[in-house]
């Protein structure tokens, strides 16, 4: 939020101030601070959106609203942009879609032009694909590509860096060559043999990498509810997909399931592809969808499932249960997240949710920048990283 410089040399005005750009009203309102230019202008994008329905709260209605037409909502982005950094952007433009049922109007090429992008967006437009006219769809697709792209880049690098680790750990071998040996756990295995005579270790049994970017290691299923409530974790799960999928030594499969399944592996290159194959919305068979990737596991010891779902089931619970202990017994590593992004857990079913517990297949929301370090845990088989807040 900018600041009157006049203001800032007061600190007392200048909590008048941001108190009277809360409250909304005028100098009457109790603050006694009245506004002008860039102030009041400010003021106006604010009673814009929250004016309405605030008389519970604050004993007054602000009497601004952005009305139905485009061209208007299209000057209050702007004016927003101009007046609120971006990150403050992105919230008030979620506000404004959730509180004045402005969806339709993201239909309208301009629309879309004039937002801010970012992944609540996105989601927003996948649920609207069905509805949307050609005419929308490229820029549409444009929108979702940058929002993509970003992520890629804040996400590539990091995820790639820590399963190549949990890869070549996970591949030890007991003779490997000289630029194979991993010499930290060689000298802790062969601690015994040190010799104090001579100052160093004599060790009998060599530990090593094995080169897990020569063949595929692990398999990889990402099995993602597209209920509504999912939208953020759809977005981050393709991204992922796609990034899993680059990878020679990981052989990745992605699955997006309602009430029917279906298997986007072959549009893992673009994950734009794939966010645009998802529908967002209608009903969960969480053990449908779990019985379809069963169906495609042939190597149950290096494969994990990450079920990514509010576990709200509208299948057969029993069935869906007795799916994940068989897969477990099979020695598929099993992963549990409520979600997959920055807001935490969302509303969830807690009674699958502790069932899947008591087969050591706990549940918990996952932040983006965590992701990589529980899949790096599962390809590994170490205990899962669950935030202290969901166990």
């Amino acid at each position: 939020m900018t600041t009157d410089p006049a203001a800032a040399t007061d600190p007392a005005q200048e909590r008048l101030r941001r108190w009277r750009l809360v409250l909304g009203g005028d100098e009457a309102d109790g603050t006694g601070c009245a506004l002008s230019g860039q102030d009041a202008a400010m003021d106006g994008t604010l009673a814009a959106l929250y004016g309405k329905g605030d008389r519970a709260r604050t004993g007054r209605d602000r009497s601004a609203g952005l009305g139905a037409s485009a061209p208007s909502v299209a000057r209050w982005l702007g004016d927003i942009r101009t007046y609120f950094p971006s990150s403050v952007v992105q919230v008030m433009q979620r506000d404004a879609i959730d509180r004045l049922g402005l969806s339709t109007l993201l239909l309208e090429p301009e629309m879309l032009e004039a937002v801010e992008a970012d992944v609540h967006l996105v989601g927003t437009l996948l649920s609207l694909n069905k509805a949307m006219p050609e005419t929308t769809k490229e820029t549409a697709r444009a929108v979702v590509r940058k929002v993509v792209e970003d992520l890629e880049k804040r996400l590539a690098t990091r995820t790639r860096a820590t399963l190549t680790g949990a890869l070549d750990r996970s591949a030890r071998i007991s003779r490997p060559r000289h630029h194979d040996i991993d010499w930290n756990r060689t000298i802790a295995a062969n601690l015994k043999h040190y010799l104090p005579e001579y100052g160093t270790v004599v060790p009998e049994r060599l530990v090593g990498y094995g080169r897990a970017s020569q063949s595929v290691k692990k398999e990889v299923i990402l099995c993602i509810d597209q209920s509504g409530s999912m939208a953020a974790s759809v977005v981050y799960a393709s991204v992922f997909g796609a990034v899993l999928a680059s990878m020679r030594s990981i052989s990745t499969r992605l699955v997006v399931f309602d009430t029917a399944v279906v298997d986007l592996t072959d549009q893992l290159d673009d994950p734009v592809d794939v966010l645009f194959g998802t529908q967002l919305g209608g009903g969960t068979d969480i053990n449908r969808a779990l019985a379809y990737c069963q169906s495609q596991i042939t190597r149950p010891a290096e494969t994990v499932v990450v079920l990514i779902s509010d576990l709200y089931e509208g299948g057969i619970r029993n069935e869906m249960l007795k799916r994940v202990a068989a897969m477990k017994a099979s020695g598929v590593q099993f992963v549990t997240l409520l979600a997959l992004s920055d807001e935490g857990a969302p509303a969830y079913d807690r009674e699958h949710a502790a069932a899947l517990a008591a087969l050591d297949a706990p549940a918990f929301a996952c932040t983006p920048d965590l992701f990589p370090e529980v899949m790096a845990a599962a390809i590994e088989k170490r205990p899962l990283p669950i935030p202290d807040r969901d166990r």
